[in-house]
């Protein structure tokens, strides 16, 4: 009982900075967004969010292949997704100006998607065949022009933090660009808040690779399947690869965590991927 209210009292806390934090940082990036039409003081903005929210929840970020970055040309980066961690510890630890690729019914959301617009993010269209190759051929144009840009291909997050089917957009875009593209694994942000829970769970290790450059001139257009596999497969071993590094109990180094659990404790996490499924 006593782990459960410590356990409830840190979720709170945490969505409490969360809010505070969103309002304080959104108002300064819509204000930035009058006089920055590049965008750039808005990434500084989500930069700046997401380092304060992984804070708060008391998650760790472990990254290698920094060098892997080509911070002078183009790139389209395209990574799985298994939580809202993914988003906070990319846009925190990545060196780089970069812009999220997001399909487009996004863009129609209040206040969310005119942000989105003026924070210079490409949109993608789903659900629409011949709009969605416009706006492909759209957004291969902002990326030749020397924008790097971030897509998640499985289109939607994991439940299990496995990796789900690839969608197609992101390997149509990559191949009309035609700018190298680099796959970046993460794994563990889906066990700091497990879907559908909103309980945040201190102490996670988020580990991410960021693998090499994929020369897209190696592939044609006609051959979009076979470097959706390509991909699938590099992400897939690295994600196992990052999984074996885990270590027992490693989120008892955290010094919140062992407030809420001590020494044996821990979250029922069987319990909360039951309530995700």
């Amino acid at each position: 009982a006593v782990e459960r209210l410590k356990a409830k009292l840190f979720t709170i806390w945490c969505w409490t900075g969360c809010g505070l934090s969103t309002a304080f940082w959104a108002t300064v990036s819509i204000v930035a967004s009058i006089f920055s039409g590049s965008g750039k003081l808005q990434h500084y903005c989500m930069r700046r969010w997401s380092k304060d929210n992984l804070w708060l929840s008391r998650a760790r970020v472990e990254i290698e292949g920094m060098e892997n970055i080509d911070r002078d040309h183009p790139q389209l980066f395209v990574a799985n997704h298994s939580g809202l961690h993914d988003i906070l510890s990319l846009a925190a630890n990545l060196p780089i100006q970069f812009r999220w690729v997001a399909k487009k019914s996004l863009f129609s959301v209040p206040f969310m998607g005119w942000h989105m617009r003026r924070s210079g993010y490409i949109a993608i269209d789903r659900e629409n065949p011949r709009e969605a190759a416009k706006s492909i051929i759209e957004a291969a144009q902002v990326i030749r022009q020397g924008v790097k840009a971030i897509a998640f291909p499985e289109g939607t997050r994991s439940k299990t933090g496995d990796l789900g089917k690839f969608r197609s957009g992101a390997f149509a875009l990559a191949l009309r660009t035609g700018v190298p593209l680099v796959p970046i694994t993460l794994e563990g942000s889906y066990r700091v808040i497990m879907p559908k829970t909103l309980q945040v769970n201190p102490g996670s290790i988020i580990r991410i690779k960021i693998d090499q450059p994929i020369d897209i001139s190696s592939y044609r257009r006609a051959d979009k399947h076979r470097l959706m596999e390509d991909l699938f497969r590099i992400m897939s071993g690295n994600l196992e690869g990052l999984h074996n590094r885990r270590r027992p109990d490693e989120e008892r180094e955290d010094p919140v965590f062992r407030w809420i659990y001590g020494k044996t404790g821990r979250p029922d996490f069987d319990s909360l991927r039951g309530q995700a499924g």
